[in-house]
Parts: structure tokens; C-alpha cells; sequence
């Protein structure tokens, strides 16, 4: 016959770390409504520059088209900075906020 043992569980005392990205403000790019591109060039740079689906490309460029603007992600300084200038290298109007 074998014995079994139950072990009150350990209490443990977690500390929580922020990682440097938990502390940076976080960033919002957004790419504004402009004259010049086609709105399937449009969905087209969305869906190279973040991997989106077609219907995901399509809905934030319906946002740009019809609102003026769309919020396309928030994330650290860093990566927004990175979607901001691969946007701009597509001739796309975006810039980045800080996320209120």
C-alpha cells in the first residue's frame, strides 16, 4: 500500500519587476488620411509593414479613408518609430503619439 503525503502549499512572496518596456510611456502610430495613395496601395502597405489579414489591412484603411486617420498600433518608442519609418518608406503619412 502506497502512503500519500499532502504538503500544505509554500506560501512565496512574489516581487514584481516592470520589464524597461512596462516603464516607457507607450506610443500610438497612426497614419493620417492623404490625396495621393490609392486605397489598395493603402491596405497593401498595411499588410506588409504589420503581417496583417487583407480584412484587418482593409478596416484600418476605411479608418484612414473615412475618419482621417487610423490608429495602426501602440507599442514601445522603439517599435513605433521602426512602423512609423517603414510607413513613410511606402510614401504613407504616419506619425507617433504618446498613448494618453
Amino acid at each position: 500500500m502506497v502512503e500519500t503525503i499532502e504538503a500544505l502549499p509554500e506560501t512565496v512572496e512574489e516581487q514584481q519587476t516592470k520589464s524597461k518596456q512596462d516603464l516607457e510611456p507607450g506610443y500610438v502610430v497612426i497614419c493620417w488620411n492623404d490625396p495621393v495613395n490609392l486605397m489598395d496601395y493603402v491596405t497593401h502597405v498595411f499588410q506588409k509593414v504589420f503581417g496583417w489579414p487583407r480584412q484587418k489591412a482593409e478596416f484600418h484603411m476605411r479608418q484612414v479613408h473615412e475618419q482621417g486617420k487610423s490608429v495602426l498600433a501602440r507599442e514601445s518608442l522603439e517599435k513605433a518609430e521602426h512602423y512609423v519609418h517603414q510607413l513613410q518608406k511606402y510614401t504613407l503619412h504616419a506619425t507617433l503619439e504618446r498613448d494618453a
